[in-house]
């Protein structure tokens, strides 16, 4: 077995300079204001005491609000497709999923520029109406853009995650569901559900996290003035150069995540238990 460490040191080396180092150069700059140097270094919270500022609170609400909306969106849409693909057969399942993740082949820069000919004034979906008589419609840089661009970009994370439970689904479980005298809505909501809650917990968290911190879809299709917590990361580092705050407001939303992927695998650990008792069957 000794022999077999030597293997990992290429992988520890990678995560030291490219993980631990960059988040500890992160956690320096939070704790410190302009002006400091290696010398005179100086420790100080003013920077998390800055975020607290009602202005940037509400952008975090906001940031938290389009997340929440996109990650509910992505499993009403995403569930019932995962459901569907998971009951055909296996070269048909192959064919969909490949389907499904075929947008993910395409930067997502591309894809989002490509929404922008679709949503703007003088975009594919106004020209349709204007075809109909219909006066044109305003839908960017509104919070349907924003989060029509989230759902189209996430959407196939959602989809792929439930899909993976749902596929190994042992099916003796739903054809002795069947035999108990439960019908389909009974067998979904004490046997189907129950046992795909794992692969809703993993594409929530793939959904709603990257929803919350991504600055690419609202900066080019909510606009400069859309401003979502990635976007003010952003700006702090490369508009403004308020590297300190940025790194706050960066440390910051990495213990956010960090708490959510916590109870995330508690839920997720917590059903699996419940279900492998047989308290939900």
């Amino acid at each position: 077995m000794k022999s077999y460490r030597k293997l990992i040191t290429p992988y520890a080396v990678w995560m030291s300079l490219f993980v631990v180092l960059p988040m500890f150069i992160i956690l320096i700059y939070a704790l410190t204001t302009k002006g400091n140097d290696v010398v005179t270094l100086q420790l100080s919270f003013d920077n998390f005491k800055k975020f607290f500022d009602p202005v940037f609170i509400k952008v975090l609400l906001e940031s938290l609000k389009i997340a929440t909306v996109t990650t509910v969106i992505c499993l009403i849409i995403g569930y019932p497709l995962a459901y569907i693909i998971s009951r055909r057969s296996e070269k048909m399942q192959t064919l969909l999923i490949l389907l499904v993740t075929l947008p993910m082949w395409i930067n997502m820069l591309v894809r989002t520029y490509a929404w922008i000919s679709i949503l703007s004034d003088v975009g594919i979906i106004n020209n349709i109406l204007g075809f109909f008589g219909i006066p044109p419609i305003k839908m960017m840089y509104t919070d349907f853009a924003v989060i029509l661009g989230m759902v189209y970009n996430f959407l196939p994370f959602m989809i792929i995650q439930i899909y993976t439970v749902l596929s190994k689904m042992d099916e003796s479980l739903i054809q002795a569901s069947h035999d108990l005298g439960a019908n389909r809505f009974q067998t979904f909501r004490k046997v189907i559900f129950p046992l795909s809650l794992s692969g809703v917990i993993s594409g929530i968290t793939l959904v709603f996290l990257p929803s919350l911190s991504t600055f690419i879809i609202p900066k080019f299709l909510g606009g400069g003035s859309y401003v979502l917590i990635g976007n003010l990361i952003e700006n702090q580092f490369i508009n403004i150069g308020d590297y300190n705050f940025g790194s706050a407001i960066s440390l910051i939303m990495a213990i956010l995540i960090l708490v959510s992927m916590h109870f995330a695998q508690r839920a997720d650990k917590s059903n699996t238990d419940e279900v492998m008792k047989g308290g939900k069957i």
